[in-house]
């Protein structure tokens, strides 16, 4: 029970009438008048008061999607005679927010009401979403009732499958262009497929002119790229992979993308794999394919989490050549900041041509970047200080365009993005890899 604003202003009477017995004894006995009746009072709305009249039922999704506010529905039932003003909130799991709480509803007599709030994940794993606590006033409003409610709704924290469903809803209605840029075929064509409307970003060359003059619209000849490929995405687990931006670390991006590469793959009919390293291999998913392809990816890296342990690429790469002897595309997402570990990265990517094409997905700092505009870009004259930051952001992106060189030129693939501009830049090169016939 918490007392009610109502029952502190009616404690202000006796206390009063006491300040009063400085002056006046005779009003000692009224003053022990008022205390003991509303004592009396106040036990009697609390006894009222003890019955719960509340109970809670909750409706929330069994998978979340990291990053991205999912609805919970409560359901209130009342038991009271008397309409309730009624406030409730929810337990939740660590590295979740819900922005609505606590939520508030006027309930009738021995009626009902539905109240949603929106759960934000930021952490990716197996959770549940806990008690009910809810309060109302007593009957009297001498008081402020507030129960516990028992309940618990498990759920899993997944990579942001949302932006899956979205894609799958565009490639339905056939807008798959809506999301993704159209990779150019460079002599790219393998088998017909099918005839549609020309859409803007085309290749002339594809036009069909007798389905054009048939129909009298613009018609392009579409092409079936070849499937039965595989892809394997290795992801890269240690410290410099907890780096955060835009509220989530470079790991939980890079599965992000891992996830929509893995459904548009495999919606194509390719075979995807998965497997997580750091200072040894976290996890193994074999390519397989398949319409539950892209959904063994998710059960495989939910609740992986990158640690603050060095990378050994060493360990990934020997694993993945014992378990993966078919050509393959290899797509590593990792973060290099010295010259160690880029010089083993080069070593160990080199080792893999020519059975496998690798594919170095590496994240660009836009802090970094900012740093290198000129100082009468940002207003003013730069100080030594910003001219010595300047200087070391300037030598640690010529180390990292040394290494990218490095790589294409022993023949690997390397993307080089911001955590924005990933998901599209990554579907797109993979797209254009297919289209060039390079796996």
């Amino acid at each position: 029970m918490i007392p009610s604003r109502a029952l502190v202003l009616l404690a202000v009477v006796p206390l009063a009438l006491a300040a009063l017995t400085l002056l006046d004894r005779t009003v000692l006995w009224p003053m022990l008048a008022a205390d003991a009746g509303i004592a009396l009072v106040a036990a009697l709305d609390a006894a009222l008061a003890r019955r719960p009249l509340v109970s809670v039922r909750r409706k929330a999704p069994r998978v979340l999607s990291i990053g991205r506010p999912s609805p919970v529905t409560l359901e209130l039932r009342s038991t009271a005679r008397r309409a309730l003003t009624v406030a409730v909130r929810d337990d939740l799991f660590e590295a979740a927010e819900a922005q609505d709480l606590p939520l508030a509803a006027e309930l009738p007599a021995r009626g009902r009401a539905e109240l949603r709030y929106h759960v934000q994940p930021n952490r990716r794993g197996a959770f549940a979403l806990g008690d009910h606590h809810v309060r109302y006033p007593s009957p009297l409003g001498l008081w402020t009732r507030q129960i516990r409610v028992a309940s618990s709704s498990p759920v899993r924290v997944y990579p942001d499958v949302q932006a899956v469903r979205a894609y799958e809803l565009l490639a339905r209605q056939e807008r798959e262009q809506s999301m993704f840029r159209a990779s150019r075929r460079r002599g790219g064509e393998s088998e017909f497929e099918r005839l549609r409307e020309y859409r803007r970003g085309d290749e002339y060359r594809s036009i069909d002119w007798k389905g054009t003059a048939r129909r009298q619209k613009l018609i392009s000849r579409e092409y079936q790229l070849e499937s039965n490929q595989s892809i394997m995405l290795l992801l890269d687990a240690g410290r410099l992979m907890t780096a955060e931006t835009g509220s989530l670390s470079l790991f939980d991006h890079a599965l992000n993308a891992t996830l929509m590469l893995a459904h548009v793959a495999a919606r194509g009919g390719d075979h995807v794999g998965l497997m997580a390293f750091a200072d040894g291999v976290r996890c193994f998913a074999p390519p397989a394919g398949g319409p539950r392809a892209a959904h063994r990816i998710v059960q495989a890296g939910y609740d992986l989490h990158p640690e603050l342990v060095e990378t050994s690429y060493a360990e990934a790469f020997a694993a993945l050549s014992m378990r993966v002897r078919k050509r393959t595309l290899v797509v590593i997402f990792t973060q290099v900041v010295d010259d160690v570990a880029a010089g083993e990265l080069l070593r160990q990517t080199r080792g893999l041509l020519p059975r496998h094409l690798p594919l170095c997905v590496l994240f660009r700092d836009s802090d970094v970047d900012g740093l290198l505009e000129p100082a009468r870009e940002r207003g003013g004259a730069a100080s030594d200080a910003e001219l010595y930051v300047k200087g070391a952001a300037a030598e640690l992106m010529g180390h990292r365009d040394r290494l990218i060189r490095d790589l294409k030129r022993h023949g690997a693939l390397v993307l080089d993005v911001g955590t924005s501009e990933l998901t599209p830049g990554l579907i797109n090169r993979y797209l254009e890899i297919k289209a060039r016939h390079l796996l």
